[in-house]
């Protein structure tokens, strides 16, 4: 019989159908049956069909198949019905998902029953039309295709919504929903490594819960936000609870930022939108605001002290002035420089000096009343605020405490420092009303304090107006002295003890100002350290003295020594040396009559450069001399150090010399060490006739003074020297 008499007309037209149709529906079917021509026909019928079609005698060959080529549904045809039981076992176990249509010539419905139960998808007695086979089978392809479509959605679904949760709980924002009423519907796990909250223990307690209790009413209606759109809450801050806060109240809470919008049903389910919670995200920023805060410092405070800077002070005092001026009350202003601290610093060093001010200002700060601001407005300069000043008493008394906690010794990397301060103090409002003019006057205070003698506090006067600008004055003169040959020297001689004769001169420099007349060094030497003028300053010196003492050995004083003061920033200069040799033998002096005064204070600037230049002009034959000598606070190490010639004694302990036969224990101590050492001995300050037979009684070899003479003009001293 004929494909097409088998089939017959009815299959016939259904296979004239779309061709585009047909490939739609084809597919991969196995024909399981061990009778062979049955396996050919349906493989015709099928394959007539669009349907790729295998055929297969059993299970075996059947699953070989499947590898190759996988199928979209089984034909089995066994004809004893035990087969049929157990390759549907063994294809369901084996290939659970692929449909299994299963014909037998069995009429029994507890048969076809009990194939369904094994694993058949259906079962289809022969004989049957093609039209019902081919139906089944569509049918089946189609419920097995819409079926591995439901699990492919079901799948992607499934993966979707694990990346969503996901994404959800590895957010670094807190992600939540809130009912109608405000409880927790859903919050995702950044909440517990935010907050320790486990998040599913808070789904139905109250948002509430979680906000700082100074927050609740800043916040309702942000987290009950029923808003959408540009009107939704943004960028709300607020803080929230820790939940170790309900053992421990003194818990830091946590800054977030908070965005929230509400949610409203779909208007398919209620055309009115009806409102049903809350979404919101709530992001940590802790770190944020700690930098801001951490900026804010920086840019308000200092940061090596931790005290205000001048724009906060500045800050404070202007609402201090507002405050005293409506309450008709009194403030003052205090302005503290640290006495030697450039000299601390420079000897041991930027680390040690910063320690120093970071003491200083704990110890100043134990001083002061909580409302009191000190602020370091410099170097080494600090301002003090202290409000609800009464009278002058009470200033003084914060004044002397600040002096007071300075006097014990600060211990810094095993060295004991000694250091103080001076302080000036103006009042609000006598002494100014802005805060321009309290701090400047307050300034101008401390200046005089510094002038005075250092180390203790000074009330501003009006009077002090003119001493400050006349500071000004000769500050802003200093650059044309030098230009305008401005300066000059004058000499102060130096006595030999036994013999009374002049041996030696002092070159010391004045200032003839064209308008304040003479200006004496103590005044206007600090100033040129200031300004950085006291190296050429001190380059005119040498030349100019070195130019006197050779007019002098022209008139026949060639045995005249002439000491010529040097400054730290003069010896530290790289050519220092190359231009005090050339300066003498410009001159035509010669090297053993110049004698360079250097004082302690300048060798602890830099006491192994200082030492290598002094030895290298001592071996040109240059002489050294400590001047001002026991007034400095470094180890007395370096007379063992330096090539020195000559100790200076200062003029502060021959003026405490008032009888010839009374006992000074400084003195005697300096000249026995000066003896002791070889070294040669000057004391300065010479003014009395006790003094100079006390200093002749020990054996002081020169003496310099006023007794012995003033510093006067080098041809007034050459007119006394030669007559």
């Amino acid at each position: 019989m004929s494909l097409r008499n088998w089939l017959g007309t009815s299959y016939l037209a259904s296979a004239d159908k779309d061709p585009e149709q047909a490939a739609t529906d084809a597919a991969a079917i196995v024909v399981i049956s061990d009778d062979s021509r049955l396996r050919q026909s349906l493989r015709d019928l099928l394959q007539a069909y669009e349907h790729l079609c295998f055929g297969a005698n059993d299970c075996a060959s059947a699953l070989a198949l499947h590898q190759r080529q996988p199928a979209d549904l089984m034909v089995v045809d066994l004809q004893h019905p035990r087969a049929n039981e157990h390759a549907l076992r063994q294809l369901r176990k084996i290939l659970p998902q692929i449909p299994l249509l299963l014909i037998s010539s069995s009429a029994d419905p507890a048969t076809a029953r009990r194939f369904l139960e094994l694993g058949a998808s259906q079962h289809l007695r022969k004989p049957f039309v093609p039209e019902e086979l081919l139906t089944v089978i569509d049918t089946l392809v189609q419920r097995q295709r819409m079926e591995q479509r439901m699990a492919e959605i079901h799948q992607q679904l499934t993966a979707s919504e694990q990346r969503h949760r996901f994404f959800v709980n590895n957010s670094p924002d807190v992600i939540y929903m809130l009912d109608t009423d405000g409880h927790f519907v859903f919050v995702n796990e950044r909440v517990t490594t935010l907050l320790g909250h486990p998040a599913d223990q808070l789904i139905g307690r109250h948002y509430s819960e979680l906000v700082h209790p100074d927050d609740r009413e800043a916040v309702r209606f942000a987290f009950s936000e029923r808003r959408t759109g540009l009107r939704a809450s943004h960028g709300i801050e607020c803080r929230l609870l820790p939940s170790s806060a309900a053992n421990d109240a003194a818990a830091e809470a946590v800054v977030i930022e908070l965005s929230a919008m509400g949610i409203y049903s779909h208007p398919d389910q209620h055309p009115q939108r009806q409102f049903i919670g809350t979404y919101g995200v709530a992001r940590d920023i802790s770190a944020r605001k700690q930098a801001e805060a951490q900026l804010q410092f920086q840019l308000s405070h200092d940061l090596l002290t931790r005290l205000p800077n001048r724009a906060l002070f500045h800050d404070r005092l202007k609402q201090a002035i507002a405050q005293a001026h409506r309450n008709q009350g009194g403030l003052a202003v205090l302005y503290l420089d640290l006495d030697r601290f450039k000299v601390i610093n420079d000897s041991l060093g930027h680390q040690v000096g910063d320690q120093l001010l970071q003491s200083v200002a704990q110890r100043v700060r134990g001083c002061l009343r909580e409302s009191d601001t000190l602020a370091r407005v410099g170097g080494d300069e600090f301002n003090l605020l202290l409000p609800g000043i009464r009278n002058d008493q009470d200033a003084a008394t914060s004044a002397d405490k600040i002096l007071k906690a300075l006097e014990t010794p600060i211990e810094l990397e095993g060295v004991e420092v000694f250091t103080s301060c001076s302080i000036g103090i103006a009042l609000y409002p006598r002494d100014g009303e802005t805060l321009d003019q309290l701090v400047r006057h307050a300034d101008t205070a401390m200046y005089q304090v510094k002038k005075r003698g250092k180390n203790s506090y000074q009330f501003y006067h009006p009077a002090m107006k003119n001493l400050h600008s006349r500071h000004l004055t000769l500050e802003n003169g200093l650059r044309r002295a030098l230009d305008e040959d401005q300066l000059c020297l004058h000499f102060q001689p130096q006595m030999a003890v036994d013999s009374g004769e002049v041996t030696g001169v002092e070159a010391l420099l004045r200032w003839q100002h064209p308008e304040q007349g003479l200006v004496m060094p103590d005044e206007f030497i600090p100033l040129s350290e200031e300004s950085g003028l006291i190296a050429p300053m001190g380059r005119w010196v040498l030349d100019h003295a070195c130019s006197v003492l050779a007019d002098w050995s022209r008139h026949g004083l060639r045995d005249l020594t002439l000491a010529v003061n040097v400054s730290a920033r003069e010896l530290l200069q790289n050519d220092f040396n190359r231009y005090v040799l050339d300066t003498l033998e410009r001159h035509g002096v010669a090297a053993h009559q110049l004698e360079l005064e250097i004082t302690e204070n300048v060798l602890m600037q830099d006491m192994d450069q200082a030492v290598s230049k002094l030895r290298a002009l001592a071996e040109q034959g240059i002489r050294v001399a400590v001047d001002d000598f026991g007034t400095g606070y470094s180890s007395l190490s370096y007379l063992q150090r330096l090539p020195l010639d000559t100790l200076k004694v200062d003029r502060s302990f021959i003026s405490a010399i008032t009888t010839a036969d009374e006992r000074n224990a400084i003195v005697t101590a300096i000249v026995a060490m000066a003896r002791g050492l070889g070294l040669n001995l000057v004391a300065e300050g010479v003014e009395s006739d006790a003094q100079l037979r006390y200093l002749q009684g020990l054996g002081c070899p020169k003496v310099q003074g006023y007794l012995i003479g003033r510093p006067m003009p080098p041809q007034e001293l050459l007119r006394r020297l030669i007559a």
